[in-house]
């Protein structure tokens, strides 16, 4: 039994030793760890009081730094405010020393006008004292005259008065006299300086038509295009305008040559249009020109309502306003013809305004007392009867109707608003530099060349271009053949050597165009 426990026992006793052994040896590796890591702490220790102590002084060196960033910041505050309290202490010690010099001043002048106070007192007195010594001897004056004349002071008076009121009466018819004599030498003067003060109320600025448009160009190589191949285009825009187009060596421009400026205005705008397009042949040209009359036609309208609008008449038949926008592009004599009529308008209001006349029917009649010179047709009355039968034809009253037909007295005036429109249209024809007879005579000179062409049979259009020196015929094909057109051109240039006066040689060119046109559908 015991040799069977006996193993046991030292199994047993082995293992308890084995776990004393393993004790041992985890407590000397415990051991071993722990001072391990004991010196691992103190290195690590040290480490971080060695970085703590490069952090400190960093933050110091950071904290000094700021310090001074902070003290230098403060000291230029410091400075500026100083210098600003320097500032505002020198400007009130500069006020200081002005409020010194015033009262100074005001000090000086107290004692003067003390003085003077003084001095006028002084003055007063010895002035009432003289009054009163005055008053004396004029009474001792008086009782010696009464007694050396042996009159009363009121009886001297009366006659004194008497003898005044008829010395007074002679020297004021007198002087009736020769102020009525100077009012007669001034009276012409005078009457002169009221129709300049009403000129001078009525600020409206003039305009002299010209015969020569020039239309710019973005460059030279746009002349070309415009001339087109053997100067088809150019042929087309004068056949189709009537105005004749000038290209020569000035740079970036061409001449727009014509006496009507309707006629100029119209192939101005259609040669911007074709030119902004780029398209140039005779069918575009053509079509062109054709919408921009329709522009013209337009404008027209829009100018003639502008025009009466602006000078407040109202009523105007559509006729009427259309005849005054085409007023815009006629001239009487080199002037305007719708700023004339503006003019004479303005002047009529307010000279009837002047007289107590109705203001509105005055200024309706100085605007169209001039629409006969712009006629659609040729018509042999003159300009002031044509008018007189418009006016009345859409409606104007017939003082309106006097006033336009009288004011070159075709016909007898009738009303006052009659001679105020003659008289307020001879001041804004006759001013200095409103009208040049040489201009209108020239223009009527170019229109007698067409109307001498238009006198033929088979004529269609008819221009006279290079002011004067030429005139271009256009005649319809089925009427007149080569033959003919040769004929026409002769008997033309004979009609205008017979009938008119001119300077110089006036070419007749008679063209005759053949056109098949057929549409395809």
């Amino acid at each position: 039994m015991d040799e069977k426990l006996l193993p046991i026992i030292v199994g047993i006793i082995g293992i308890v030793i084995g776990f004393i052994i393993a004790k041992a040896i985890e407590k000397s590796k415990g051991k071993k760890l722990l001072n391990a890591t004991r010196k691992e702490a103190s290195s690590i220790i040290k480490e971080a009081k060695i970085d703590a102590d490069s952090i400190k002084k960093d933050k110091i060196l950071q904290a000094k730094e700021k310090f001074i960033e902070l003290k230098a910041e403060h000291e230029k505050v410091i400075l500026s405010r100083e210098k600003k309290i320097s500032d505002v202490e020198k400007r009130i010690r500069d006020r200081e020393s002005q409020v010194a010099s015033e009262v100074d001043k005001h000090k000086k002048l107290n004692r003067s006008v003390e003085q003077k106070d003084k001095d006028f007192n002084q003055k007063l007195d010895f002035l009432e004292k003289k009054e009163e010594e005055l008053d004396k001897t004029h009474k001792r004056h008086v009782d010696m005259l009464e007694q050396i004349s042996g009159l009363s002071a009121d009886e001297a008076k009366k006659e004194l008065i008497s003898s005044l009121k008829d010395e007074a009466k002679t020297e004021a018819m007198a002087f009736i006299q020769t102020s009525v004599e100077e009012a007669k030498l001034t009276a012409e003067q005078e009457a002169r300086k009221v129709v300049l003060g009403t000129i001078q109320r009525v600020g409206v600025e003039q305009a002299v038509e010209n015969c020569v448009s020039v239309f710019n160009l973005e460059s030279d190589d746009v002349k070309g295009r415009i001339i087109g191949r053997e100067g088809r285009n150019i042929r087309a825009i004068e056949a189709a305008t009537g105005v004749e187009i000038i290209v020569d060596d000035t740079p970036d421009a061409i001449i727009l040559s014509c006496f009507d400026p309707i006629r100029r205005e119209i192939a101005r705008l259609s040669l911007h249009k074709l030119v902004t397009d780029g398209r140039i042949h005779p069918a575009r040209i053509e079509e062109v020109v054709s919408k921009t009359e329709k522009q013209i036609t337009q404008e027209i309208i829009e100018v003639g309502k502008r025009t009466v609008i602006d000078l407040g008449i109202h009523g105007l038949h559509p006729e009427l306003i259309k005849a005054v926008g085409r007023m815009k592009y006629r001239s009487s004599y080199g002037q305007n013809l719708l700023q004339h009529s503006r003019e004479v308008s303005n002047l009529c209001g307010i000279m009837a305004a002047e007289m107590g006349l109705n203001s509105k029917v005055a200024k309706r009649a100085g605007l169209l007392h001039d629409i006969g010179k712009v006629p659609n047709e040729e018509s042999e009355l003159p300009h002031a009867l044509l008018g007189m039968q418009w006016a009345e034809k859409y409606g104007e009253k017939p003082d309106v109707c006097n006033a336009i037909g009288a004011h070159h007295d075709e016909i007898e005036m009738k009303s006052l608003i009659s001679p105020i429109v003659q008289v307020c249209d001879a001041i804004s024809g006759a001013r200095p530099g409103a009208r040049r007879q040489v201009l209108d005579s020239y223009i009527q000179r170019l229109k007698d060349l067409e109307d001498i062409a238009f006198g033929f049979n088979g004529v269609q259009k008819a221009y006279a271009i290079q002011a004067g020196r030429e005139l271009r015929v256009m005649v319809e094909s089925t009427k007149v053949n080569d033959a003919k057109a040769s004929e026409l051109s002769f008997s033309i240039s004979q009609k205008i050597q017979n009938d008119m006066t001119y300077p110089g040689q006036v070419k007749v060119t008679v063209i005759r165009e053949t056109r098949a046109v057929n549409v395809a559908k």
